[in-house]
């Protein structure tokens, strides 16, 4: 018998109800439904306009999400090669033109990314407890008002100069909606 895929459905917009394919990989955790309509709902159902960067994309559920909900640009930045190789069908599958897709690593893609995003999207792998060096990084690629959205399997420390505009908890699941207000 062949080997299953995983897949998540878009819950909202254009390709709402659409299937997203990706491999089974022990990191790979995506975004569950609840959460993702949680999260949307504190971002407004209409990203119309916005740039936006799903750091970890992984399955692609929230990058794919943001740009079915009309964001202008959503760039998603994928180090492993299987689940690259996933997030290009989608993007075929999808026709997502205004999805940039970059396989690089997060912490390098941050440092070298010279864009300003006004969403950002960061799940990363919990073992690695990357979130202290990556929180740091942000504020020079937001835009003013930007808002990040970040999961982790327990509630953050927080640099000096976050606030936390909106937050959840489903199952393990520590969702936070930050914004940088400066130090």
């Amino acid at each position: 018998m062949p080997a299953r895929s995983n897949s998540v459905r878009i819950i909202g917009g254009e390709w709402r109800r659409r299937l997203i394919h990706f491999p089974g990989a022990a990191d790979l955790r995506p975004t569950p439904d609840r959460v993702r309509e949680t999260l949307f709902n504190w971002l407004g159902q209409d990203l119309t306009g916005e740039i936006c960067l799903d750091l970890f994309a992984g399955s692609g559920a929230l990058g794919f999400e943001a740009a079915s909900r009309g964001a202008r640009q959503v760039v998603m930045v994928e180090r492993d090669a299987q689940i690259f190789r996933a997030l290009q069908a989608t993007h075929t599958m999808l026709g997502a033109v205004q999805v940039e897709l970059m396989r690089a690593d997060a912490l390098a893609f941050l440092r070298s990314d010279a864009r300003r995003y006004g969403v950002v999207f960061l799940d990363p792998p919990y073992h690695l407890d990357l979130l202290p060096r990556l929180l740091p990084l942000l504020p020079r690629r937001l835009n003013g008002g930007a808002r990040v959205y970040l999961e982790a399997d327990r509630p953050p420390d927080l640099p000096k100069g976050y606030e936390v505009l909106r937050q959840s908890r489903a199952g393990r699941v520590h969702g936070l909606l930050i914004k940088w207000v400066g130090s």
